[in-house]
């Protein structure tokens, strides 16, 4: 030691990390050293503990840009130990993801591997999976619509990728993903879901409204009732009949039947059939919504 200092041997010895260690910490700026009149690096006694804290941080798997913000004052401990769980939690989703789709190639029969090979391409990654479906329901929430309104439409329009998929989940998050990716889809549905937005007063109170109507349904549809009239209907009926300041008629009745007709499409159909046996939920909202839209067909017929 040089004063108050410490050179670069008597740290490493104090510390137990190495002097290549240290020094390659002082090239990424973790550590400040000073330079001596004959050029060497020198410490100051804060060094040890600053040191210490990087060898245990550096111990949890955290990387030197978070130590360093960590350092810094820029982060918090809690936030950065925080940070790196959700790191660790999302690598070891994805590779929960990805046993289960090699899982689901190869038990698959032999006739039907080349196509199931070429389906499970599409989801190797359930986050990125996860984003194609949202961008095909994102544009429905345009419009002064409450932010908490559009998360749960999202929420229950995208179904989130399970953190431990079965063979089923999976097949099922690929064709919801070949579906999300059609862009006659995501046409149709624009041609439906926002037709006439611009002559909502209030998009919050007609959502929350036929997501009411869907509740009721889903009693309905889980006890296999085949879809007709009810109150169940007349809810949806008169959601959409205050949000455009109609009144329920049967006119009014054929014109939503006729603008909301691309949403009974069989493509949809089946993404909600799908996103059941992702979810487990044997009445999913959009299969409580297509039962009130076959209702509305029938009551119109």
């Amino acid at each position: 030691m040089t004063g108050d200092t410490l050179g670069i041997g008597e740290l490493a010895r104090r510390t137990g990390v190495p002097v290549r260690t240290i020094r390659f910490y002082c090239d990424e700026g973790v550590l400040e050293p000073v330079r001596s009149a004959g050029g060497h690096r020198r410490f100051d006694s804060a060094a040890i503990d600053r040191l210490t804290l990087v060898r245990r941080l550096r111990g949890l798997g955290l990387g030197l840009r978070p130590i360093t913000d960590v350092l810094a004052g820029r982060s918090s401990l809690d936030d950065a130990v925080a940070a790196e769980r959700k790191a660790l939690e999302r690598e070891l989703a994805t590779l929960n993801w990805r046993r289960s789709v090699l899982r689901a190639v190869s038990e698959a029969a032999p006739a039907d591997r080349a196509a199931r090979l070429e389906l499970m391409s599409a989801v190797q990654d359930g986050y990125s999976a996860h984003e194609t479906l949202v961008r095909l329901w994102r544009p429905m929430t345009t419009g002064p619509i409450p932010p908490e309104t559009a998360r749960m439409f999202l929420e229950v329009s995208v179904p989130e990728p399970p953190s431990q998929p079965t063979t089923t989940q999976v097949v099922a998050y690929a064709e919801l993903v070949l579906l999300a990716a059609d862009p006659r889809l995501a046409r149709d549905l624009k041609a439906s879901t926002l037709a006439g937005h611009e002559r909502v007063a209030d998009l919050g109170a007609l959502h929350a409204e036929v997501g009411e109507a869907c509740v009721a349904a889903v009693v309905r549809l889980s006890a296999g009732e085949r879809p007709a009239p009810g109150p169940e209907l007349d809810r949806f009926v008169a959601a959409h009949a205050a949000a455009l300041g109609a009144t329920d008629s049967l006119p009014f009745r054929r014109a939503l039947n006729h603008r909301t007709a691309p949403d009974r499409d069989p493509r949809l159909r089946r993404y909600w059939h799908l996103t059941g046996e992702v979810t487990g939920e044997p009445a999913p909202m959009g299969l409580a919504h297509t039962w009130l839209l076959d209702a509305l067909d029938t009551s119109v017929a």
